[in-house]
């Protein structure tokens, strides 16, 4: 049914993807305490994939220069991510009109960049051609 409502909304995948966008840099200024650089969302099929750049602060980029560093910053980002896993997913359930049934996360303190990625009870892709 949440297919149907995106396509009576006439969005188009771009739009969707903007939206999500939108959430998670809320999102992250929200829990994490800052916006990340660059942000980027993808819907493959059943998938959304969220790409984030410039994530870390600097008192984590400091950390994470020792493996023990390393640890303790993908400790607190797996920490915050479940406290508001919650709210991240009805977001995403509202944006797309699915539901979430996954979320996986991950974070390279090296580079600095986070990859979200949702998994879905249906192939939103599917209802935007």
């Amino acid at each position: 049914m949440g297919n149907i409502r995106l396509v009576k909304e006439g969005r188009s995948k771009g739009e969707v993807e903007s939206a999500i966008r939108n959430a998670v840099i809320k999102f992250e200024q929200e829990f994490m305490g800052r916006g990340p650089d660059d942000v980027r969302a993808f819907i493959v099929r059943d998938i959304i994939l969220v790409r984030l750049k410039g994530v870390l602060t600097p008192a984590e980029r400091q950390l994470a220069k020792t493996q023990d560093g390393v640890e303790m910053v993908k400790r607190l980002r797996q920490n915050l991510i479940a406290q508001g896993r919650d709210k991240l997913c009805e977001q995403m359930s509202n944006i797309t009109g699915g539901t979430v049934t996954a979320l996986y996360t991950d974070i390279d303190t090296q580079i600095g960049e986070r990859i979200i990625v949702f998994t879905l009870d249906q192939d939103l892709e599917a209802t935007f051609q």
